[in-house]
């Protein structure tokens, strides 16, 4: 039980009561809203202090998932508690707690009570603030890449148009060339290195514009199923190479969809290229394709290292990769952001579980 509180008593806790919510006002004021825990580290001790038996209080701030206490901890107390919310929805608590053993509810004061309510708010907006501003650096940075792309895209679809006409004066003058050199074998052998490394350009150029998306749509309602089916089983040969196994799992069947069947086999076959190349030895690679109402959803997940953040805004990004130099263009994922978008769909990445990474395609059905 706790004694009668006196008039000064009284007056010596609401100054311990203001300063604490000056403190925690200057500390939310001044926080880094990147490392926020110092400032939940301060304002536990500050509230602990504020309590009119500190010695005696436990304080605890749970925030989501995190959780951070001062003073004596035990299962059986009497405490007081308030919720921690943003934008409304509970994200939280706070609570003060004394040992039932010497205390009881009576002890807390209901300006205690009202200063923790405070805290809680103060806590709810500093969370709120930290969220706005995250949420706007977050639309900046998309709209700023979705203006890089538009440029980007603009720039090399004009690149690929000026590359295509000299790589097929290349090769068709090549071939004319093997004709007439036809008794000279080292001259056919330097002629057909001209020649696989103008359809590997070629190719590039491919690439190119299907990232600008400025490759001509031949758009059928089709059953989307073989088409996958058949792009999967072309890549068995890459799949033995490192024993990988290949779960592929189609909710029902038929499943139509208006798409551009070469688009979408380029694709598969560059979200799964990739999966292969990540994967570890005898690793599982799965896709998933099933169908709501009114879309589709294709998942493909690998066990591989993962996608690290610092590349994560990168990703989609024509010209970016993470392989070694010679072993791929940095084009693969521009081109299936490309399709994805031009088909009006979605196409967004997270991390599997244990390992690797899981790519999600969503389509319209409309």
């Amino acid at each position: 039980m706790s004694p009668l509180i006196t008039t000064k008593d009284k007056l010596k806790e609401r100054i311990k009561e203001l300063t604490c919510l000056y403190n925690i006002s200057s500390y939310i004021a001044n926080s880094n809203l990147e490392n926020l825990q110092p400032t939940w580290k301060a304002i536990v001790h500050s509230l602990q202090e504020a309590i009119r038996y500190p010695e005696d209080a436990s304080v605890e701030l749970k925030i989501e998932e995190k959780s951070l206490s001062v003073g004596k901890l035990s299962e059986n107390k009497v405490y007081i508690v308030s919720a921690i919310k943003a934008f409304n929805k509970p994200i939280g608590s706070i609570k003060v707690g004394y040992s039932k053993l010497k205390y009881n509810e009576n002890s807390f004061l209901n300006e205690e009570i009202q200063l923790l309510n405070k805290i809680a708010l103060e806590v709810g907006n500093l969370i709120e603030r930290k969220q706005i501003i995250e949420s706007e650096a977050l639309t900046k940075r998309q709209i700023e890449r979705a203006d890089r792309l538009g440029i980007l895209g603009e720039i090399t679809a004009g690149i690929a148009h000026e590359l295509n006409t000299p790589l097929a004066n290349i090769l068709g003058y090549t071939e004319l060339l093997k004709d007439q050199l036809k008794s000279n074998p080292q001259s056919i052998k330097d002629l057909d290195k001209i020649i696989n490394s103008a359809i590997f350009s070629r190719e590039v150029v491919k690439k190119l514009m299907f990232f600008s998306c400025d490759m001509p749509h031949q758009m059928e309602l089709l059953n989307i199923v073989p088409i996958i089916e058949d792009a999967i089983g072309l890549l068995s040969p890459n799949f033995n190479k490192k024993s990988l196994t290949c779960q592929l799992q189609i909710d029902n069947q038929p499943i139509l969809l208006r798409v551009d069947a070469v688009q979408l086999t380029q694709v598969i076959f560059n979200l799964v290229i990739n999966a292969i190349y990540f994967s570890p030895e005898k690793g599982i690679i799965r896709v998933v394709v099933s169908e709501k109402e009114n879309q589709v959803i294709l998942k493909i997940s690998d066990e591989g290292s993962g996608i690290k953040k610092e590349n994560s805004e990168n990703i989609f990004h024509p010209f970016f990769t993470t392989k070694p130099v010679g072993e791929g263009s940095g084009l693969g994922l521009s081109v299936v952001h490309g399709i994805v978008k031009s088909h009006k769909g979605n196409i967004t990445f997270e991390s599997n579980t244990p390992k690797g990474t899981i790519f999600t395609i969503i389509l319209p059905k409309n």
